[in-house]
């Protein structure tokens, strides 16, 4: 992951942004308009209504004005949208700090250029060619209630909540999680009643009323879309940073010195690292659950408790001098005796600090305050 390291802390949380735009605009990326009217949908049990947009035709495409919310990171962008009906799309987002366009599409790689500091970032993704008539019937009412029953072991729904987005006629349905889900109070998503492609997304916390994350449709239209429209044209003199070699030392890191195979288990992660991994059996309250072996040149061990939304991740690593990377631009926070750095958001608190020669990442959807308490559980 050294490329994040390299990447100023308003430019990594910028990216993070645009990366959560990138997955909520693969949602959105169906959205039809239609006349100028927009009635109330008759109400219809929750299986129905997504039965019906399973069924729906779809357009050829998509101009909107869309409204993205993110108070993870306190900001708001505003911008537009264009969607083609071969899976192509590309949104373009407006704020104070500067624009960002994102590009997606069937045999491309995601592309995101910001402005402000001129860069464009590549992400390979395997984004699949979409066709109108692809020869598969929609799902039956038997299958939507078969996923909707699975669903349900993990999660609390509502029905098809009738509704009115960007003065289309829709249904919303909120989801919660049923079990322990951390910070995460619920998942809410609506769909034009008619076209059944989403219109807006968002992502709550526990107690709030308005969304941490969320993008939503405010005026759409429908029709073909221009090639014009769905490219950009970032400056010759703009820098490229290739995200698609991020992942790949981590996962060859684990296997190399193992015969192929990933190393888990305390004893056995211990055996491969020159420090001595904190991994107690419990950790505020959660039982300890994995220990895996991560790294490339920089071999550490991954520690998880609990599971689901509500699980606590700790990586460990063998410290090195001037560490602290991006996090250490961060507000100060006591650890016992060390000094770390946090970020605490609406969703879920992340602590890095320095110990005894080893540095610890923890994360997981909790409070400050317990995420605290876990770090001087591990210093």
């Amino acid at each position: 992951m050294r490329i994040f390291r390299q990447l100023s802390t308003p430019r990594l949380l910028g990216l993070l942004a645009a990366v959560v735009v990138v997955a909520i605009g693969a949602s959105v990326a169906a959205m039809a308009a239609l006349g100028s009217s927009a009635p109330t949908p008759t109400a219809e049990p929750l299986d129905q209504a997504l039965r019906d947009a399973a069924s729906a035709a779809g357009p050829d495409g998509i101009t909107a004005r869309v409204q993205f919310t993110n108070n993870l990171f306190p900001s708001s962008a505003s911008g537009r949208l264009w969607w083609s009906s071969d899976g192509q799309g590309r949104i373009e987002l407006q704020s104070d700090s500067g624009d960002t366009q994102i590009l997606w599409g069937p045999g491309k790689a995601v592309t995101a250029y910001d402005s402000s500091s001129n860069t464009v970032y590549r992400l390979p993704v395997d984004v699949p060619a979409r066709s109108a008539n692809d020869g598969k019937a929609p799902p039956s009412l038997a299958d939507i209630d078969r996923f909707l029953n699975g669903l349900a072991e993990h999660w609390t729904l509502s029905g098809a909540i009738p509704s009115d987005v960007a003065g289309q006629p829709a249904y919303a349905v909120r989801i919660s999680p049923a079990h322990s889900g951390g910070l995460l109070g619920a998942l809410q998503l609506a769909w034009d009643a008619n076209q059944g492609v989403p219109l807006e997304i968002g992502v709550y916390a526990q107690g709030q009323s308005s969304p941490v994350l969320g993008l939503a449709v405010t005026d759409v239209s429908y029709g073909p879309v221009s090639s014009g429209d769905l490219a950009i044209s970032p400056p010759a003199n703009a820098k490229t940073v290739d995200l698609g070699t991020a992942g790949t030392g981590d996962q060859n890191g684990s296997k190399s010195e193992s015969g192929g195979q990933n190393v888990s288990g305390l004893a056995a992660v211990q055996a491969q690292l020159p420090f001595t991994v904190s991994a107690p059996a419990e950790l505020v309250g959660l039982p300890r659950q994995t220990v895996r072996l991560i790294g490339g040149s920089e071999k550490g061990a991954l520690v998880l408790y609990g599971h689901g939304l509500g699980a606590v991740a700790v990586v460990e690593r063998q410290a090195t001098s001037g560490g602290g990377g991006q996090l250490s631009q961060l507000p100060q926070v006591s650890i016992g005796s060390a000094t770390g750095h946090e970020l605490a958001t609406q969703l879920g608190t992340i602590i890095a600090f320095q110990s005894g020669g080893v540095s610890y990442l923890v994360a997981g959807s909790m409070p400050a305050s317990a995420a605290e308490t876990a770090a001087r559980s591990l210093e």
